[in-house]
């Protein structure tokens, strides 16, 4: 269950202040178990000092000095750890069970961010189908002035006429090129707006469309965008289609490989290549998951992050039974466990692994509680919680090139997640937020 932060203040015996007074405050959050994001163990009885949105200072109790002026927060029990960051998500797209871009507006992006905020999720990536709001909003999300989580993103992406992806688009939401000479088009007009990324879909979404995109296409995209200093994730979901993709030079992988086991060539082709992986096992899982209801779906910490129909929509029987249908069930069932094997394999042998979750891409991918699953799937692969941890803080803010965040250390940014539990030891326990921080800033929203 999220607390509400003044709540939280309260029972600390914190006098608790309005949030644009505090904004200038000098803030000690003490007596903390710190799990820096480094991916060492967990270490007790810190105290961090925040000051004009920054990490100022973080050490034992007794060794940092606490400004006399600073409001101190006692934080006895409590495990603090640096935000989650998304390396895939969208934004603006969903909205309840509706999709597509009529939700592409500032009152569901804002929206949207707000609920990834909520849940921890300080950082994320819209990988694609993003339109002109997107720089219009953007600096205030990095000013910290927009409301929400901050984000960066691959502007339209770049998808086949006729095919991939499956999805509803504006025209100045996704470019769809024929030929070499439009691909490139693509690629300029898009590196004009200056994005972090750029996106391209290859597959063809278990055969259900025509074609995928073509080597002589996805080449060209390729190196127009490494010519323009961008660089490219690939969605895939075929073994064969990542190997060729990661010899073309596409620097990261955006899904996981879910058809066949990755071979050692390709493992060392990756690492040869410094090749990104971003798994989303939930992408999959999503399918079906919320048909056959676990008991976490009765919770609070699930139901705050479901819109009234959505929520209607799972407990139909018909759509249940759809979604459980034995034949999509078993494709989807299987394409997780291959990811997941293949997420142990390629963590194991030194593959830069990302963090995302395809959150926001359809209502079934949740944002916010998306980023929650997939922790707990990762640990279910194999990793330990503590790697878990440290593949969505550190080594995502890697994959995004951000070196203000993912750790919590001097001089970076006050993003900071306090949970009531050692999620380093139990990765259940990163769903009991107490508060969230970001930009050195409480966050005062929050659902129970």
């Amino acid at each position: 269950m999220i607390r509400h932060f003044f709540a939280s203040l309260l029972c600390c015996g914190v006098a608790v202040m309005p949030i644009a007074h505090a904004e200038a405050e000098t803030i000690a959050l003490r007596h903390v178990r710190l799990i820096d994001g480094r991916g060492g163990a967990a270490v007790p009885n810190q105290t961090l000092i925040i000051a004009d949105g920054r990490i100022a200072a973080v050490g034992p109790d007794d060794s940092v000095h606490v400004p006399a002026s600073a409001r101190s927060i006692d934080l006895t029990g409590r495990s603090i750890m640096p935000g989650l960051i998304s390396d895939h998500s969208h934004l603006g797209y969903t909205d309840d069970t509706t999709s597509g871009p009529k939700n592409y507006n500032e009152t569901n992006v804002v929206r949207e961010l707000r609920q990834w905020q909520r849940y921890g999720v300080t950082t994320i990536t819209s990988l694609g189908l993003n339109r002109p709001l997107f720089y219009q909003l953007q600096p205030r999300a990095h000013a910290g002035t927009l409301g929400g989580a901050d984000f960066f993103g691959a502007d339209r992406g770049i998808g086949m006429p006729g095919g991939a992806p499956p999805m509803d688009a504006a025209a100045d939401q996704l470019y769809r090129p024929a030929t070499v000479v439009e691909a490139i088009r693509d690629v300029d007009e898009t590196a004009a707006r200056h994005p972090s990324i750029v996106k391209l879909w290859v597959d063809d979404f278990h055969h259900s469309e025509p074609a995928k995109m073509s080597p002589e296409i996805y080449h060209a995209i390729i190196a127009e965008a490494h010519a323009k200093g961008l660089r490219v994730a690939a969605h895939v979901y075929y073994r064969d289609d990542a190997r060729a993709l990661v010899e073309a030079g596409a620097d990261i992988l955006a899904h996981g490989i879910r058809d066949q086991p990755v071979d050692a060539g390709l493992v060392a082709l990756m690492k040869q290549r410094g090749t990104w992986y971003i798994p989303t096992l939930g992408l999959d899982e999503s399918f079906y998951l919320y048909a056959q209801h676990p008991d976490w779906m009765d919770t609070a910490f699930f139901g705050d992050s479901v819109g009234p129909a959505l929520a209607l929509q799972f407990a139909d029987p018909a759509w249940r039974a759809k979604a459980t249908d034995p034949k999509s069930l078993a494709v989807n069932e299987a394409s997780l466990a291959t990811n997941s094997a293949n997420l142990r394999t390629l963590y194991d042998a030194g593959v830069k692994i990302g963090f995302g979750t395809d959150s926001g891409a359809t209502p079934l991918r949740i944002p916010g509680f998306a980023e929650h699953r997939e922790l707990a799937l990762m640990v279910k692969a194999g990793l330990t919680p503590l790697e878990a941890i440290t593949i969505a803080t550190h080594d995502a803010a890697q994959l995004l090139q951000l070196d203000d965040r993912g750790v919590i250390a001097p001089g970076k940014r006050a993003d900071l997640l306090v949970i009531d539990g050692k999620p380093d030891e139990d990765i259940a326990d990163v769903d009991h937020i107490d508060m969230v921080w970001q930009d050195g800033k409480p966050i005062a929203e929050a659902h129970s």
